[in-house]
C-alpha cells in the first residue's frame, strides 16, 4: 500500500495514469455523478489504494481508492473521508473494497498479545504508540499540540489522531481550521463529540446544536450528520460499536 502526503497529490497521480472518473459510494455501488454509470461490487477492481494522514491517523486514514473496470472500460478514484465509520460498514459494497485490497500486506506484527501500536509512517515516523492495552494512558493537551504542528495541519482543513482503538471503541482527537466541514455522513455505533477547544455546528436533519468548549453531545447509530467548524477547534469523538444481535 502506498502513502503520500495529501489527496490532491494523489488524485493528480491518478489522474495520469488514466483514472479520470470520480466516484462515489451509493448503497450497493459505486456512482458517477456526471453521467447514470452504476458500477456493482462484482464488476470493479481495486488496482491499488493510499491512505491520507492528513485527515486521520494511519488506523483510520481516509483511504483513495484506484478502481478499474474491465466490463465498463473505466478507470477511476474514489475517496473515503471517513474511514473510522466505514471501516465498520457491513454494505456488499464496503466489503468487496475491503476484501479487494486485502491482498495487499499491511499488516504489523504485535509486539506483544493482548497490545496493539499503531503504525510508524513519513506523518508519524516514531510509530510504536499503544492503541489498545489492558491500560492506556492518554494526554489529550499532548495530543492537541501535536495535531496543530503537523504538516496536515498547515496543509489542509483538519487533522486527528486515532488515541485508543478496539473493535468496539474508537477515540479519535480531531481538529478543524474555521470554516472546515465533515459533509453527512453516518456512524455504525452511538457516538459522543466533545468539544474541548473552539466552537462547531453538529447538524442533523432534524436538529442543529451549536457546542463550545466544556460541551458534548451524544447522537445514536445510522444517523446522517455534519459538522461545521464555527471557529479554529479539537473535539474528541467517541465511536461504540455494537455488536450483531447486541
Amino acid at each position: 500500500m502506498d502513502t503520500m502526503t495529501t489527496v490532491s497529490e494523489i488524485l493528480d497521480k491518478l489522474k495520469k495514469e488514466g483514472y479520470n472518473i470520480d466516484f462515489n459510494l451509493d448503497d450497493n455501488c459505486l456512482v458517477c455523478h456526471g453521467n447514470s454509470l452504476r458500477v456493482f461490487p462484482d464488476e470493479f477492481v481495486v488496482d491499488k489504494h493510499f491512505r491520507f494522514e492528513g485527515i486521520s491517523d494511519p488506523g483510520d486514514a481516509a483511504v483513495v481508492y484506484a478502481i478499474s473496470s474491465s466490463k465498463h472500460d473505466v478507470k477511476g478514484t474514489l475517496v473515503d473521508g471517513y474511514g473510522i465509520y466505514s471501516e465498520e460498514m457491513t454494505s456488499d459494497l464496503i466489503k468487496a473494497l475491503k476484501e479487494k485490497v486485502s491482498e495487499v500486506p499491511v499488516e504489523k506484527q504485535q509486539a506483544a498479545p493482548g497490545a496493539k501500536f499503531n503504525e510508524a509512517t513519513p506523518q508519524r515516523p516514531e510509530g510504536d504508540r499503544p492503541l489498545d492495552a489492558p491500560l492506556v494512558e492518554m494526554d489529550l493537551s499532548s495530543f492537541r499540540r501535536q495535531i496543530k504542528e503537523e504538516q496536515a495541519w498547515q496543509n489542509s482543513d483538519r487533522n486527528s489522531i486515532t488515541i485508543f482503538k478496539t473493535n468496539s471503541l474508537r477515540l479519535v482527537l480531531i481538529g478543524l481550521h474555521q470554516g472546515a466541514e465533515m459533509k453527512s455522513h453516518t456512524a455504525p455505533g452511538i457516538i459522543s463529540v466533545q468539544v474541548l477547544e473552539g466552537q462547531i455546528r453538529f447538524k442533523t436533519e432534524q436538529q442543529t446544536a451549536e457546542l463550545a468548549e466544556g460541551q458534548m453531545l451524544a447522537l445514536h447509530a445510522g444517523i446522517p450528520h455534519s459538522v461545521l467548524a464555527m471557529e479554529e477547534s479539537v473535539f474528541l469523538l467517541t465511536l461504540a460499536i455494537s455488536k450483531p444481535g447486541k
